[in-house]
């Protein structure tokens, strides 16, 4: 079993989270992979896990050649994971080690997906309130399962990990592509800790990831530009119905002028939204038919075998 880890600064939190893993995966009938992606940390995590990779069998370094995102580091990660079994799982203690075992059970009891679904969380109150709001958004518009708040932890089978690594999407959003693939997913209910340490994602960040999640599973915002334009069109009109009847009855006395700039303006406002939102569809588009690598990978680093 191969456990995946992006790193980006969490030099204070890798050690207790390595002395977690072990003690959590000590008794498994398995043979265990860590893999640590280094996202481009400047505190010294590189070197940290770099030493540990060189001094131990089982411990894998992947280095990022610069700060490609949380996504994408996790999809290096997946593509250097050798397991039979792939898990998921953030460096900042959030995700429990303890649950493993649990989701390992569950997946040699026939699940290709064991997902940690959030039943609570020490976080603040915006980001729960945001995340919330979110993963509603997603269970009405997007086209994959709903899973309720489940984040990036999860256990998947190889099958699984090899069908994520076949699609050809730059914009990732992992948790998605997941669910997407359908199998036999079952979830595990936790509580999320809050962040002890290192460097989170801020709330830009957490936006774009919104907006790339609904753009790549979801068309509706196309279909929302669409409406909000024939909703603009035909108030437009009413109101332009409207005017003409009051200034054929004397009421109106401002200039037909101001009326039309007034009307121009609110359609050229409508007119932007539209063309931002194609422009985002374009976007992805224009990226794909590049063809640049996910990443660009700095060094690997393993302990070698030993010579004869």
């Amino acid at each position: 079993m191969s456990v995946v880890i992006p790193v980006l600064d969490e030099r204070e939190t890798l050690p207790t989270l390595r002395e977690r893993l072990g003690s959590a995966l000590a008794n498994l009938d398995a043979d265990i992979e860590l893999v640590f992606v280094d996202d481009g940390s400047t505190d010294g995590s590189a070197e940290l896990t770099a030493d540990w990779a060189r001094a131990e069998p089982g411990i894998v370094l992947v280095r990022l050649s610069r700060n490609f995102g949380m996504e994408i580091a996790m999809s290096a990660g997946v593509d250097h994971a050798s397991g039979d079994h792939v898990v998921l799982m953030h460096a900042d203690l959030q995700d429990p080690p303890e649950l493993i075992p649990e989701m390992l059970a569950k997946a040699r009891a026939g699940a290709d997906v064991v997902y940690a679904r959030r039943i609570g969380s020490d976080e603040s109150r915006m980001k729960r309130v945001l995340a919330t709001a979110f993963y509603g958004l997603m269970r009405r518009l997007a086209r994959v399962p709903y899973q309720g708040q489940a984040g990036d932890f999860r256990l998947m089978s190889r099958r699984v990990v090899d069908t994520i690594r076949a699609m050809p999407e730059r914009r990732r959003f992992l948790r998605g592509m997941v669910a997407w693939v359908g199998y036999e997913q079952v979830p595990i209910d936790y509580r999320r800790a809050g962040r002890r340490s290192g460097r989170g994602a801020s709330y830009p960040d957490l936006l774009r990831l919104a907006a790339e999640a609904f753009a790549s599973f979801s068309d509706v915002p196309l279909g929302l530009a669409t409406l909000f334009g024939l909703f603009v069109a035909a108030l437009s009109a009413a109101g332009a119905l409207v005017l003409a009847l009051l200034a054929v009855f004397g009421v109106v006395n401002a200039s037909i002028s101001v009326w039309i700039l007034v009307t121009l303006l609110f359609l050229g406002g409508v007119q932007l939204i539209s063309v931002g939102i194609l422009g985002r569809y374009m976007a992805r588009v224009h990226e794909q038919v590049l063809r640049r690598p996910l990443y660009v990978t700095d060094e690997v680093i393993r302990r070698a075998p030993p010579r004869d």
